[in-house]
């Protein structure tokens, strides 16, 4: 198991939220609980392979 940061917001009634290191790809819910899981499904799908020009955000180290 793994812990993964995620953004989300409440908009017309539905949570909204995407993954810190993708912030680029959106998902929804009708619930809190239906939000995480679509983010669970939603980080399958990128780290799968299957999605193409993934955009992700990384650290830099700069002396």
């Amino acid at each position: 198991m793994r812990t993964i940061k995620f953004a989300s917001w409440q908009d017309d009634g539905l949570y909204i939220g995407f993954l810190n290191d993708y912030p680029d790809y959106l998902t929804q819910g009708k619930t809190k609980e239906e939000l995480t899981d679509n983010l669970k499904d939603l980080l399958f799908d990128l780290e799968s392979g299957e999605v193409p020009y993934i955009h992700k955000v990384e650290e830099l180290l700069v002396a």
